[in-house]
């Protein structure tokens, strides 16, 4: 049976409740526990799929197909363990759900209250494989006192009362601001946020406190105090200069200590951190440095790339060089040349997205990359893009494009060499879609099979022919134009097991250019970088020592 632990936030958003929460998993999977993380959002989207990277940051997809937080993509990383559909759950998709079963009849004409059938529901997700690890994480969106979050702050009270005595336990992140005028940390916020905690019958047993100066002993044993918590669990949590420090940092602080002490585990298991030593040695000790260009329409917020700009760092690390990442707006050069934007790069990565704008920009960076020999890695909509490029400049299709666009204008435009993908093989059964189907759940979402052909590029740099990746997309490269682009060097190095849908092509001739259909910045983490993106970086130390 799991032990759980519940991780609120209080006074502002972005404390980094799922970053304490992944480090705290690691910390726990050190001792030789097992681990599973949750995400509970209390937005009212059934999922993130149909929200604006603006709005959200960037959707992560687990290999059963779920569209979830960029927080389960911290879960990953730190933890190694795959996310599932049953590790993320909106106040939308907890909603829908009961609604289906009143209007299935389930709750026998009773009237539907949020206590008991919202909370019900919640609490029913919680408990999905209680009894597969040791340790279950459930980290809740928002902060204490929003009032779209009630429904999950009352759940996992109930929860925790339904539970044996000791078998859940309760986290806490805060805010201790700092005022430089009276060159003090100020206690009151955490104290009033705890009390808007314990106001709805949560007492929290452990605090982490975000500051950026050291907390004194006078003021830690002041919120011990005023939050009704041991001194030993009142922990700091500082600014640190990457997020992979995290787990040591946290370690040092006691957080992992001060959880099991709160578990009455005694004595715990010695923590096995040598992976996390290695981490850090990597991170702070590079020898050398790369320039990589990512070319979105998303620039401006980082957050709608957030694992690709780590997967980069993992493969620096697995080069033992920094990557520096820099943002480029390929609506820059649109109607441009892309010359004066991108030289200076030693590599260059075009990442997925949706809608054209942008899209001759990324197009223009495929063309830059392939004229110059740079280092080119296409993902999703970006291998679309370099596959467009090729069927325009180097075949001789002139108004190649994708139907994508000619979808937006209503007319047609362009000879669509990347088609809306109307069917494709799931498992056992055929899936079928509509251009005007609904946005959310609709794409060919999670993990495939892909086949690769041996001797290319991608077989190795694999060291396989047979893959898996996850995917997230509606639009595909037509297998009709395959000879063609063939032919004009442009390689179909990467199939779906049927050989119908392209999954991975490569310039034959290019020191280093892949595009690939799926998004393999979803599996790679710091003590297992991805092998593309290991490869790419590495490739873009080779251009780093021509220039």
């Amino acid at each position: 049976m799991a032990r759980f632990i519940f991780i609120t936030g209080g006074v502002v958003s972005s404390l980094g409740k799922g970053l304490a929460s992944a480090a705290l998993g690691a910390l726990l999977q050190a001792r030789g526990y097992s681990v599973r993380l949750r995400k509970l959002d209390p937005y009212l989207n059934v999922d993130p799929g149909t929200m604006s990277p603006f709005e959200h940051g960037e959707v992560f997809v687990t290999d059963d197909g779920a569209e979830t937080d960029l927080d389960l993509g911290h879960y990953e990383r730190f933890t190694g363990v795959p996310a599932r559909k049953t590790d993320s759950v909106s106040s939308g998709r907890i909603y829908s759900d009961v609604l289906e079963k009143e209007r299935r009849g389930d709750y026998l004409g009773k009237t539907i209250q949020v206590v008991p059938h919202v909370t019900n529901q919640i609490k029913d997700f919680i408990s999905i494989g209680e009894d597969e690890v040791d340790f279950m994480l459930c980290e809740i969106g928002g902060t204490v006192g929003d009032i779209e979050g009630l429904p999950f702050f009352e759940a996992i009270r109930q929860f925790a009362h339904d539970k044996p005595q000791g078998q859940c336990i309760f986290m806490h992140l805060t805010l201790l601001p700092y005022l430089a005028a009276s060159g003090e940390l100020k206690t009151k916020p955490t104290q009033h946020s705890v009390k808007e905690l314990q106001s709805i019958g949560i007492a929290p047993d452990i605090l982490v406190c975000r500051s950026e100066q050291p907390i004194p002993e006078k003021e830690r044993e002041k919120i011990a105090l005023f939050c009704n918590v041991r001194k030993q669990c009142v922990v700091a949590a500082y600014d640190l200069k990457s997020i992979y420090e995290a787990p040591l940092a946290y370690h040092e602080q006691g957080l992992d200590q001060a959880v099991l002490d709160a578990f009455g585990i005694s004595p715990a298991p010695a923590p096995k951190l040598e992976v996390w030593h290695d981490v850090y040695d990597r991170i702070h000790n590079p020898e050398g440095q790369v320039k990589v260009a990512i070319v979105g329409k998303y620039t401006q917020l980082e957050d709608a790339y957030k694992s690709i700009a780590e997967a980069l760092t993992h493969g620096g690390m697995a080069n033992r060089v920094k990557v520096k990442i820099e943002w480029v707006d390929a609506e820059l050069f649109d109607n441009d040349d892309a010359t004066p934007y991108l030289e200076g790069f030693h590599a260059i990565l075009v990442p997925g997205g949706f809608g054209e704008r942008g899209t001759e920009g990324k197009i223009k960076a495929a063309k830059f990359a392939r004229e110059k020999k740079i280092p080119y890695l296409g993902i999703c909509l970006g291998m679309q893009m370099a596959v467009i490029e090729a069927a325009r400049n180097v075949a001789g299709l002139e108004k190649a494009g994708s139907e994508e666009f000619d979808h937006e204008a209503g007319k047609k435009r362009f000879e669509p060499v990347v088609y809306h993908l109307k069917e494709w093989v799931q498992g056992n059964h055929m899936v079928a879609r509509k251009a005007d189907d609904d946005k959310g759940g609709t794409m060919r979402l999670g993990a495939y099979d892909a086949t690769l052909i041996e001797g290319s590029k991608v077989a190795e740099v694999y060291g396989s022919t047979s893959i898996e990746e996850r995917h997230r997309h509606r639009y595909e490269v037509d297998i009709k134009y395959r000879d063609m682009l063939e032919a004009s060097g442009l390689k179909f190095s990467g199939m779906s097991p049927d050989g119908k849908l392209p999954e991975i092509v490569e310039w034959e001739g290019h020191p280093w250019f892949i595009g690939v259909q799926f998004h393999p910045e979803l599996k790679s983490k710091p003590f297992a970088p991805h092998p593309l993106f290991a490869d790419f970086v590495r490739a873009a130390v080779d251009t780093s020592r021509l220039v």
